[in-house]
């Protein structure tokens, strides 16, 4: 057995175990994945809302946040990451419109991260429970108040919303659209295993006690809102998701700036790993299950893109010198005992793979009801995600390794 076809069948066997595990949980769970435990206590909540040059958006987020319907909603507290552009005039006149609600600070000098804001404007923060938005970031009504019951359990430490694309306008934006659904789809899964990995920056709540315990967020890491949640699991808190709780956030309407952004995440992401590398098989969810899956879905990712570039390049090679060579022999190019109907094991666990993620994917986007105004993607963006947009992920991957060796983790 030649070494490609050993990798391709770890490869394959990796995949069909995670498409299998996500299955198996989505039969036993099915019921419970819009659930939302009911209210016995109306918890104190602060929000920390870090911002950094968001004129367009800064008044809507604050709009939402206050008119979200929850009672116990006491602070929000805006933080102006010193920005260049008139975003803290606006951060100030919302304070007169919701005066003893809205607080608006700016850090003594820009932080250069959301963490470095967010970290400031949770000084401020006095209530039992301690939330983030992101400036751009827009709750539904009522999405607040389906993540408190969550918190009757002592042992849950955070709980996260259901973060959806806002902006739709284009192609680009359409595929990150079908990318957020598929993501939120797996974090519910996750869950139900006590793995949620990240608690996203668009809404998410934490204990307070536990939020400063554990040290807040880690100024250094690209992606705070995953070292975080490594963080309390590694402790032993648990972490929710509220699938009702939408919250709908802008996403990189230009190529450029998606690639700056995933570039973000990918390398923030590695960073998580290497410092929490000590944590593998430890006995907990974190090292047992959290740093293996994410080990292993970077893994499909490259050894996935590597084969099919290997396979087509090979074909289209041996195609090319095949023909070449009998064009100038005067020798037959195609026989007929060329074309073998012999079924090839690899190729069918392949196609099988395929089909199964595809499947995923139209399960996933099915699977949540949204405003009227955004409509269920059609036949060509999810072909186009699934051929195309998946196949970029491997390659940022790799270029973030790079960058990373190479000491570049600005933001």
């Amino acid at each position: 057995m030649d070494f490609l076809t050993v990798v391709f069948l770890v490869y394959s066997f990796i995949a069909f175990y995670f498409l299998f595990l996500f299955i198996l949980i989505y039969l036993q769970n099915y019921k419970r994945i819009m659930w939302v435990p009911a209210i016995t206590k109306k918890y104190e909540v602060s929000i920390v809302i870090p911002c950094y040059n968001e004129e367009k958006s800064i008044a809507k987020t604050i709009d939402n946040l206050v008119k979200n319907g929850y009672s116990g909603l006491k602070k929000i507290i805006v933080v102006d990451d010193r920005s260049t552009d008139n975003s803290y005039n606006i951060m100030k006149a919302c304070v007169k419109k919701y005066p003893g609600v809205v607080m608006a600070v700016q850090t003594p000098k820009n932080t250069g991260n959301a963490a470095g804001a967010k970290n400031y404007g949770a000084k401020f923060a006095k209530t039992e429970l301690i939330g983030f938005t992101d400036a751009d970031s827009f709750p539904e009504k009522g999405a607040i108040v389906k993540m408190m019951g969550f918190f009757d359990n002592q042992e849950v430490g955070a709980v996260t919303s259901n973060v959806l694309v806002y902006n739709r306008d284009n192609l680009l934006l359409r595929l990150q659209a079908i990318e957020y659904i598929v993501i939120k789809f797996t974090r519910k899964f996750l869950e139900f295993i006590e793995s949620i990995y990240v608690t996203p920056g668009p809404l998410a709540m934490y204990r307070r006690k536990l939020f400063e315990e554990v040290g807040k967020f880690d100024e250094a890491n690209l992606t705070e809102d995953i070292e975080i949640t490594w963080r309390f699991l590694a402790r032993g808190y648990k972490i929710r998701m509220s699938v009702p709780s939408k919250v709908y956030s802008v996403a990189p309407t230009k190529l450029k700036d998606w690639y700056k952004q995933r570039l973000r995440w990918n390398m923030g992401g590695v960073q998580t790993i290497f410092k929490y590398k000590r944590r593998f098989f430890d006995g907990t969810m974190l090292g047992n299950f959290v740093l293996p899956f994410f080990i292993f879905s970077w893994v499909i990712g490259v050894f996935g893109l590597s084969i099919i570039l290997y396979r087509w390049i090979r074909i289209i090679l041996l195609k090319y010198l095949s023909t070449t060579y009998s064009v100038k022999a005067h020798a037959t190019i195609l026989s007929f005992g060329d074309i073998s109907l012999v079924p090839n094991v690899l190729l069918f666990m392949g196609l099988l793979i395929f089909i199964l993620g595809i499947l995923y994917t139209v399960l996933s986007l099915y699977s949540i009801k949204e405003k009227k105004k955004y409509k269920k993607p059609g036949i060509f963006p999810i072909t186009i995600y699934t051929f195309f947009y998946l196949l970029a992920y491997p390659i940022i991957l790799i270029v973030s390794a790079y960058k990373l060796m190479r000491g570049k983790t600005t933001w």
